[in-house]
C-alpha cells in the first residue's frame, strides 16, 4: 500500500522512495559504499517477524487515550512530538538516503529506531524504506513503547511473564543501545500503574503488565545511546572496521563507535545518583527530578490518561517529550496530510513553544567584568551534555554585542546572518561535537578524511567541547565515550567560561546564548548528498529548512552588563575632576550610594576615592 506523502504536490510514497534508487546511482560515482550487509548491523534482542500478536495502530489507542483533553491526553500530546513523527522527518529521510549510499544496507541502523513497528514486522528491508506501510510511519508508537520488556529480569519487580520472554531470545542485549529492544511477543501493554487495583481487580480493556521499567532511564537508552556496530574499538583507542558481512564481535556499546551518547552522559551525572532539586525548572509538578522521564515527561498532578473516568493520578506524566528541535514539526505538518500525522497548526505551535521553553530552562548565563575583559559563563542544568544528541549540525554559541554611550553597536562577536544562515565562528565559542573519517575509511569509501557528516562512515570524534552535566568527572565520561575532545573540563565542572576583550568606547555588553538545531553546513550536505532528481529527499529537506526560517536560532539566555567605569560618575566616558565634583554634590544630598549598600555614608566616599585614584581600565 503506497503512503501518500507530500500533500502539496500529491506524490505517493512509492514514487518518492523510487527516487532514492536514482540517487544511489548518481552518488556511487563519487563514493564507493562500504561492503556492509544487514549482518554487519545485526543486534541482539527481539528480531523481525518474532511477534505472535502484531502491534496496533496509535489510532486504536486514541479511542480511549485521546479525544477528551488535549492538554493532558496521551494521544494528542504524543502526536505533536517527534516520537510520533520520527519516520516522517524529512531530515531523517535525507540522512537515511545518505546512509544507504555510503554503506550497504546502512539504513538498517536508522530504521530500527525511527520506524520500529515496521522493523519488527520485517519491513526494514530493503533498507531504503520502500517496503514500509502507512502504520509504520507512526514511528515510536504506543505499541512499541508499551510492549517493551526490561532486558534485565528482576525477580519480584519485573512482570513474571518477562522471565520466559527473555529466556526465549537467541541473545540478550549486553547493554541498552541502538534499538536492541525486547518486545513482548503478545499484546500485553505495559506501564507503571496497577490497572487491576484501579478497576476493582479486573481491568477489562486489554491485557496489561505493571512495569517499573517504564519509569527508568535505561528504557530511553534503547534509542538515545546509538553505536555503529561495524566499527570496533582498538587497543590504541581508534575505531576500525570489522570483518564484513559479520555481526559485531561484541554488543557492548562501549566497544563500538559512539554515534551519540545522551543516556551515557546522564549516567555520569548527578541526576543518575538520585533526585535533584532544580526549583521546578523541569518536571512539571514534580518537586525534584532524576530520570529522563522526570524531565521529558513532566508530571501533571491529578492528570488522567484515559477518557473512561480513570482515577486522578498524583504522578500522571504527560506524553509531551519536549526536546530541542524548533522547526522540523512545521515541515512535517506542511508535507503530510493531517489524517496521517494527527497534527494541527495549533498542536505544532504548542509543541514548538514547549521545546523553546525547555531549551531556555536548560542553562543559565552569568556575566562579569574583570578589568578590560568580559567573562561569559554558561551553566548547564540539563541531565546530559549541552547540547546533546547526534551531531547533525546541532550547536550553541555565544553572541556578544558591545554598545557605546549612544547605544550603538561598535563590535560584535559570534555574528549570525539570518538571511544567509552564516555564523561567524572565529571570534566566539561554539559548543558542538564533530565527527569525521580516518585515512583507512577514506581509502575504502573515497570520501576525504577529516570532519564529515557521513553518519555510517564516521569513525573519529574530531572535537567535543560541549558542557558537561552536574556530577561530571573526566574518568566517568571517558569510560562511556563522552569525554571532552580538544577541550578541557575539570572534575565537577558543569559550566564554561568565555573571555572577550572589551573594545575601547564600549559602555554596555548585550550577550545571548543561541541554540540551532540544523546548521547551514549540514543542510547543504544533505541537499548535495541525498540527491534523487525532482523527488530528491535531500532537496526536500533543504527546501523545508529554507521555508521555515533556516532553523532560526533560539535565544536560550540573554543578559546585559554595564561596562561603564563606576567612578566615571557622570558617565561621559572620561574620568576627570568633574566626576569628583559631581560625586561630592551627590554625597551631600544623600544621593551617592557608590557601593550599593542601600545608604550613602562615609564608606561610599572612601570607595569612590579608591576607584578614582586607581583609574578606569
Amino acid at each position: 500500500m503506497a503512503l501518500r506523502v507530500f500533500k502539496r504536490v500529491g506524490l505517493p510514497e512509492a514514487t518518492w522512495v523510487g527516487g532514492f534508487v536514482f540517487a544511489a546511482v548518481g552518488v556511487a560515482l563519487a563514493i564507493q559504499p562500504l561492503p556492509t550487509t544487514i549482518n554487519d548491523f545485526a543486534a541482539p534482542g527481539s528480531q523481525p517477524l518474532s511477534l505472535k500478536e502484531q502491534p496496533v495502530s496509535a489510532i486504536v489507542c486514541s479511542f480511549c487515550h485521546g479525544g477528551y483533553a488535549e492538554e493532558e491526553e496521551p494521544f494528542a500530546l504524543w502526536s505533536a512530538s517527534l516520537m510520533a513523527q520520527a519516520g516522517r522527518d524529512p531530515v531523517f529521510l535525507a540522512a537515511l538516503r545518505v546512509a544507504n549510499n555510503d554503506a550497504g544496507d546502512g539504513g538498517e541502523t536508522c530504521l530500527r529506531c525511527h520506524v520500529p513497528q515496521g522493523w519488527i514486522q520485517g519491513r526494514s528491508t530493503p533498507t531504503d524504506g520502500s517496503a514500509l506501510e502507512p502504520a509504520d510511519f507512526e514511528s515510536v508508537s504506543c505499541s512499541m513503547c508499551h510492549r517493551m520488556v526490561d532486558p534485565e529480569y528482576v525477580p519480584g519487580q519485573s512482570p513474571a511473564a518477562d522471565e520466559a520472554i527473555l529466556a526465549g531470545l537467541a541473545e540478550l542485549p549486553f547493554n541498552p543501545h541502538s534499538a536492541n529492544y525486547v518486545i513482548d511477543p503478545l499484546d500485553r501493554r505495559r506501564g507503571p500503574f496497577d490497572m487491576n487495583a484501579d478497576w476493582g481487580g479486573s481491568f477489562p480493556f486489554h491485557a496489561y503488565e505493571q512495569s517499573p521499567f517504564h519509569r527508568e532511564s535505561s528504557m530511553c537508552a534503547t534509542c538515545h545511546d546509538v553505536s555503529l556496530p561495524h566499527y570496533s574499538k582498538q587497543p590504541d583507542g581508534t575505531y576500525a572496521p570489522n570483518a564484513w558481512d559479520t555481526p559485531a564481535p561484541s554488543d557492548d556499546k562501549y566497544t563500538q563507535f559512539p554515534e551519540q551518547r545522551t543516556y551515557s552522559e546522564w549516567t555520569t551525572s548527578l541526576f543518575a545518583q538520585g533526585q535533584v532539586d532544580l526549583n521546578k525548572r523541569f518536571g512539571g509538578d514534580r518537586p525534584t527530578v532524576s530520570s529522563c522521564q522526570d524531565c521529558h515527561m513532566p508530571t501533571l498532578s491529578g492528570g488522567e490518561g484515559c477518557g473512561f473516568d480513570p482515577p486522578d493520578r498524583p504522578d500522571y506524566t504527560l506524553h509531551t517529550f519536549p526536546g530541542a528541535n524548533t522547526w522540523i514539526m512545521r515541515a512535517i505538518n506542511h508535507l503530510y496530510f493531517e489524517s496521517e500525522t494527527n497534527l494541527t497548526p495549533e498542536r505544532v505551535d504548542d509543541a514548538i513553544a514547549r521545546n523553546v521553553e525547555f531549551l531556555q530552562a536548560a542553562s543559565d548565563m552569568e556575566l562579569a567584568r574583570n578589568g578590560s575583559d568580559l567573562t561569559v559563563r554558561i551553566i548547564n542544568y540539563s541531565g546530559h551534555k549541552l547540547p546533546t544528541g547526534y551531531v547533525e549540525g546541532r550547536r550553541m554559541w555565544v553572541n556578544v554585542k558591545f554598545l557605546d554611550a549612544a547605544n550603538q553597536v561598535i563590535a560584535e562577536r559570534g555574528h549570525y546572518d539570518a538571511a544567509t544562515a552564516d555564523l561567524t565562528t572565529a571570534d566566539t565559542k561554539v559548543y558542538e561535537r564533530l565527527h569525521g573519517i580516518d585515512p583507512t575509511v577514506s581509502a575504502l569509501s573515497g570520501v576525504q578524511a577529516g570532519q564529515s557528516f557521513h553518519l555510517v562512515l564516521n569513525n573519529v570524534v574530531m572535537s567535543d567541547n560541549r558542557i558537561p552535566p552536574m556530577g561530571f568527572t573526566n574518568a566517568a565520561a571517558d569510560a562511556v565515550q563522552s569525554g571532552a575532545v580538544g577541550y578541557t573540563y575539570a572534575d565537577g565542572q558543569y559550566w564554561d567560561d568565555t573571555v572577550y576583550t572589551i573594545p575601547a568606547g564600549a559602555r554596555k555588553a548585550q550577550v545571548t546564548l543561541y541554540y540551532q538545531t540544523s546548521s547551514k553546513a549540514y543542510m547543504e550536505f544533505l541537499r548535495d548528498n541525498a540527491n534523487a532528481g525532482a523527488e530528491n529527499p535531500g532537496q526536500v529537506a533543504y527546501d523545508m529548512w529554507v521555508m521555515f526560517g533556516k532553523s532560526a536560532p533560539v535565544a536560550m539566555d540573554q543578559g546585559t552588563l554595564s561596562l561603564s567605569c563606576a567612578c566615571d560618575w557622570n558617565t561621559d566616558g572620561v574620568l576627570n575632576s568633574q566626576d569628583f565634583f559631581d560625586f561630592i554634590a551627590g554625597f551631600f544630598t544623600d544621593n551617592a550610594d557608590f557601593n550599593n549598600s542601600g545608604a550613602t555614608d562615609s564608606q561610599d566616599f572612601f570607595d569612590f576615592l579608591t576607584c578614582f585614584f586607581t583609574g578606569c581600565p
